[in-house]
């Protein structure tokens, strides 16, 4: 009798494995779906000899001394006015992740994109080769800027290496601009006019070349190719 049970039990074991194993693989999925909320960095979890290390290699990323002056390029455009109220950047002073004098956020000169992101967001690492191609095809125009937000300064380094970005790169490793700006998850991404006003704040999840190009042209009336 226990022979002829032990293989139905066995069977009925089965359908438990293959839905754990199903839960798993949906993770990364979901958190691609709907963005990432913070996670322990190396700083308070784990070794410090990689954090020295990166510490030690050259930024990938440019500085941030041009922040504080317009693109290059900058011209008017034609724009809905900017509803009454409406905010600016919040007044925060982040460290540069290539060092230097700290900048203030309501400093930075528009247009800017401002992303959010950190290198445990899967759909964060997926957008930002979209944002570098952004700043290299709407050079001088617009300002691309990028927030790392609660993440280690390794984890940063290694995406900005691996993934070719350049763009200047601010250090938020409390996540005080997610908190101000009221938002749970990453990646966000801010955009701002020529007059430091915020005039939308997407959250909506990984963003492609597509749809940055076309939240560029709605919000901050810039065209620039896709």
């Amino acid at each position: 009798m226990n022979r002829r049970t032990a293989p139905a039990r066995a069977a009925g074991h089965r359908p438990r494995r293959r839905r754990a194993g199903l839960a798993v693989l949906l993770v990364p999925v979901l958190l691609a779906a709907a963005g990432c909320t913070a996670a322990g960095t190396e700083e308070e979890s784990g070794p410090s000899g990689r954090q020295e290390a990166a510490a030690n290699r050259p930024s990938p990323f440019q500085d941030c001394a041009a922040l504080g002056t317009p693109p290059a390029a900058a011209a008017p455009v034609d724009l809905p006015a900017a509803p009454a109220g409406a905010a600016e950047l919040p007044e925060l002073t982040l460290d540069c992740f290539t060092g230097g004098t700290p900048v203030a956020l309501r400093d930075v000169r528009g247009p800017a994109v401002v992303n959010v992101w950190a290198s445990w967001c899967p759909p964060c690492r997926g957008e930002l080769p979209a944002f570098q191609r952004l700043s290299e095809r709407a050079a001088g125009q617009l300002r691309v800027v990028g927030v790392n937000s609660g993440d280690s300064r390794e984890g940063a380094q290694a995406i900005g290496e691996d993934f070719g970005v350049r763009f200047p790169v601010l250090v938020d490793r409390g996540e005080r601009l997610k908190q101000e700006l009221r938002r749970k998850a990453i990646p966000l991404t801010v955009f701002v006019d020529g007059q430091g006003r915020v005039r939308h704040i997407d959250s909506s999840g990984q963003l492609d070349d597509a749809r940055l190009a076309a939240l560029v042209r709605q919000h901050l009336g810039l065209a620039v190719p896709a």
